[in-house]
């Protein structure tokens, strides 16, 4: 380890002025040539980290810092010799995401501390960045990332082309509408930043070993056991893939193979000679995503690349080189991004171009980087997928996977950027192929709420799908799973609505207020087929007793009862939540949000016994789900069933295996996941058509229509019901959304979260879930709200919203999100009591615009029956009760 420290530290200190892209093989006389030809593999190690870039280092350097210091890293080539050394070296913490921003800013703070920890320069400069907008709409987006930004404590702020000219004088703005400019966003030497990373972790005991090539991980009974590589096995509890663009063959490779779906397209950018007069290191960094550039300073010249729109995927058959030499310059391709570039700073025509350097960057099918533990092999962990922000992401990334091994779970709420998100489904290499060709434009393109992805669809669909399209359904896809958002009228035109992208009142909005209509005065059908449904039976009590376990109500209920509960993890968080239907005294019958279905699966694997006597089955594929809603639904199902559905015969919460039609066994449950009244047909999916026509035809005198996913939400918003993955999380608890009646503390045997919230009772919760009523909103003119928007209570930040809809009924945007009390002296949390969400003056910051909100604890929907027009509704004596 010391001789590694010492190497790592002589090619850091040899390293030329240039950056990583300049060939530094000749700084390392080839030392390690002979050093890994003599050296011997330990036999064992704790953790085993594949992958030598800036990601496996900053796992290393993580993992080393939290006291975990029996690991082995090995590179296959040179350290930061992959992706690490071509990247073009800008952190910006401009991100749509909160976790992403979150990660960015931790990396920026680490890079800027990391010359002085460990000696080695990294060429870290604060510059800034400036986004440039061409369009107005460019301008709201950078509006929303600026409130998000500065809420999250990174200092940002929106700026006119004027004064875009005074920072950056070069800039030709006459086309510009304004930009954001981000202070702090700082240029470093990707390839120092992980040798110093990894020198930190060398320094703590991380044993570092590059020319070493793993051919496949050890797996015995789920787990990991070990690697195999050229030079012999070591033996480990623990394996993390960071091989970048290596890391989906990597996770093929095993006798258990684990799907990575990330895939490689080629990146481009020119390095050009010093200006006239060269520019200086604290040049900014500017982001034109309109023109599809970015532009920074590279040795008093330019680095300038950037996103096409016509992308080269690369190494789909898997035939790709050890270390990236530079792959062919393609000046052709590149010629819209230099047209753009010239446009952008017409003085660089004269300029001398040195090269254009060409590597390969990984994508992921969402745009989202991957992260956490494979849902089929225990210890086994990835870290790869950056699209393009691996430097950006490095340092925080590095940090929460590690917390993640050390701990059981992250610091903060990662499910966006989970592996458990994606399923094998994903891992087609055809499907890979074409959807990176889709997201790496998608980088720079202008992101409008609810846009979709049009590339690898109608890959999972209901037996309805063609009747559905037919009758004018518009699809959104979820898990590879298509769901009608909305049904087209036939005298709507299709094409206007296809191409409708705006930040303002959607033109699907009619088409969606009809829907909510009948829903709520007749009957709709909506076809909700992609959740996920598992069974849970046992030969005796064991699925009971398992069941009760995980999850935090009773189950213990009659046969024919459905319970709405969550499962829970040890800090008594939202792992999953569902509703389950006894259907006997040893089945049981779950049903969960469709992007649940790698996750639950394994983590019901993980805490279930080995037990011949427990069968647990996915049974998503085996029914169509059909949900009716509304007052008329219950004339519908009693005429095709010749059963009375009414509440005295069928309660609320019951479900019961009936016929309908001609087909038997359907299991209809009495709940709708949107607090209307009506039922749930679970079908076997032989006889889905024959119901959806016969229901289709005995509801024309009810005036029944089909429905989509959007009327859904609207009714869900309104009655304040939470959904997993927008709303709820990992970290937030029954408690803290109002959902104490489905939690049974004291149902006779303990649970899985049951301490934690035994705790949270009696010290209370540090965040609240709120439905908030937008008042001086105008939903015609205004800027609309989706999600992620930051609320503020008596002018100061308390949370951010999770999800949000126009209420027909309210003829108000709904809001919900958890409102925290941060202590105005310390900034520390502060437990938050229904006094303290009542008695503030609440705002909704939409792109810099903040509008007042009525927070409510419970539903209003109620005290609308009757319409009233929005003039004379006086909300403000609603809310005093």
């Amino acid at each position: 380890t010391d001789i590694m420290f010492y190497r790592l530290l002589s090619i850091a200190r040899r390293r030329r002025t240039s950056p990583g892209w300049q060939n530094w093989s000749s700084a390392r006389n080839n030392t390690s040539t002979a050093e890994a030809q003599s050296i011997t593999l330990p036999a064992q190690a704790q953790v085993v980290i594949c992958g030598g870039g800036i990601m496996g280092t900053s796992v290393a350097y993580h993992l080393s810092k939290m006291g975990w210091t029996d690991i082995v890293l090995l590179e296959q080539g040179r350290l930061a010799a992959g992706s690490t050394r071509f990247c073009a070296g800008i952190l910006s913490t401009a991100r749509q995401l909160t976790i992403e921003q979150k990660m960015a800013d931790y990396s920026n703070r680490l890079y800027h501390q990391l010359e002085q920890e460990t000696g080695i320069q990294t060429g870290y400069i604060r510059t800034g960045s400036i986004f440039l907008a061409q369009t107005q709409d460019r301008l709201i987006s950078l509006k929303r990332i600026n409130s998000s930004l500065n809420v999250t404590g990174i200092p940002s702020e929106i700026i006119s082309p004027k004064k875009v000219a005074e920072l950056y004088p070069l800039l030709n703005v006459h086309d510009l509408v304004g930009a954001m400019h981000v202070p702090e966003d700082a240029v470093v030497s990707s390839a120092d930043v992980a040798l110093a990373l990894a020198s930190a972790a060398s320094q703590n005991g991380v044993q570092i070993y590059d020319r070493t090539t793993i051919l496949h991980i050890m797996v015995k009974k789920g787990q990991v056991t070990g690697v195999e590589t050229d030079k012999g096995q070591i033996e480990c509890q623990y394996f993390v893939n960071c091989a970048g663009q290596w890391a989906y063959e990597l996770g093929l490779s095993n006798e258990e193979p684990v799907s990575i779906p990330l895939h490689a397209c080629e990146h481009f950018y020119l390095l050009t000679r010093p200006l006239e007069t060269p520019l200086q290191s604290n040049t900014p960094t500017i982001v034109d995503a309109d023109g599809r550039i970015y532009i920074r300073n590279w040795q008093g010249g330019i680095l300038s690349g950037g996103f096409e729109k016509n992308p080269k995927p690369i190494f789909t058959e898997g035939k790709n080189q050890l270390e990236i030499q530079n792959l062919q310059e393609d000046w052709d391709h590149f010629e819209p991004l230099l047209s753009s570039l010239l446009r952008r700073m017409p003085e660089l025509e004269t300029l001398e171009i040195m090269k254009l350097v060409n590597c390969p960057e990984t994508f992921t099918p969402d745009m989202r980087c991957i992260m956490g533990e494979s849902p089929v092999v225990q210890g086994y962990f990835v870290l790869a997928g950056m699209n393009s922000a691996g430097l950006s992401f490095g340092g925080g990334a590095g940090k929460y996977l590690a917390e993640w091994m050390v701990h059981g779970y992250p610091s903060e709420n990662v499910w966006d950027l989970d592996l458990k998100r994606f399923g094998a489904l994903q891992s087609s290499r055809t499907f890979l192929r074409h959807r990176v060709m889709e997201v790496m434009p998608l980088i720079y393109d202008l992101k409008v709420p609810r846009w979709d992805f049009q590339t690898g669809r109608q890959l999972r669909t209901s037996p309805l799908y063609d009747r559905l399209d037919a009758q004018g359904a518009r699809w959104m896809e979820k898990h590879g799973f298509e769901r009608p958002k909305y049904f087209v009228p036939p005298d709507k035109d299709l094409l206007a609505l296809e191409q409708s992208k705006t930040f303002y009142k959607p033109d699907w909005f009619d088409i969606v207020e009809a829907e909510v209509k009948c829903c709520k005065e007749a009957v709709c059908v909506i076809d909700m087929s992609s959740f996920t449904k598992f069974e849970i039976t046992s030969t005796g009590d064991q699925a009971l007793e398992i069941l009760q376990y995980l999850f935090s109500n009773d189950l213990d209920v009659p046969v024919g009862h459905i319970v709405h509960t969550g499962m829970l993890n040890e800090g008594g968080g939202y792992e999953n939540d569902c509703s389950i239907a006894r259907l006997s005294k040893r089945s049981f019958f779950m049903i969960s949000p469709t992007d649940q279905q790698v996750h639950c699966w394994a983590w019901l694997k993980k805490h279930m016994p080995k037990d011949n006597n427990l069968l647990l089955e996915d049974v998503t594929w085996k029914y169509t789900a059909l949900n009716l809603i509304g007052p008329r639904a219950v004339d519908v199902l009693s005429e095709l069933s010749y059963a009375p559905m009414t509440p005295d015969h069928f309660p609320t919460l019951f479900c019961k295996e009936m016929s309908v039609g001609y087909a038997n066994g359907i299991r209809v449950m009495s709940m709708t996941h949107t607090g209307e009244p009506g039922f749930m047909l679970y079908i076997p999916i032989e006889y889905a058509l024959h119901v959806y026509n016969e229901v289709m035809n005995v509801g024309q005198k009810y005036g029944i229509r089909n429905a989509g996913y959007y009327a859904l939400r609207s009714l869900r918003i309104e009655k304040f019901f939470a959904f997993w993955g927008q709303d709820l999380n990992t970290l937030t608890t029954p408690l803290e959304c109002g959902r104490e009646s489905w939690v049974k503390l004291e149902k006779g045997m303990d649970f899985i979260g049951r301490e934690a919230l035994l705790q949270q009772k009696q010290n209370g919760v540090y965040k609240r879930f709120t439905m908030f009523i937008l008042d001086d909103h105008d939903t015609d003119l205004d800027l609309w709200p989706w999600w992620g928007e930051p609320i503020f209570r008596n002018g100061q930040y308390v949370g951010k919203t999770t999800s949000s809809a126009y209420s027909y009924t309210l003829e108000r945007h709904v809001c919900l999100g958890f409102v925290h009390n941060f202590s105005e002296d310390s900034g520390e949390e502060e437990v938050v009591t229904t006094d303290f969400i009542n008695r503030g003056e609440y705002e909704i910051d939409i792109a810099g615009h903040r509008f007042q909100a009525k927070a409510k604890l419970y539903p209003v929907t109620s005290l609308f029956a009757h319409k009233r027009r929005k003039d004379d509704v006086e909300l403000s004596d609603l809310h005093g009760k």
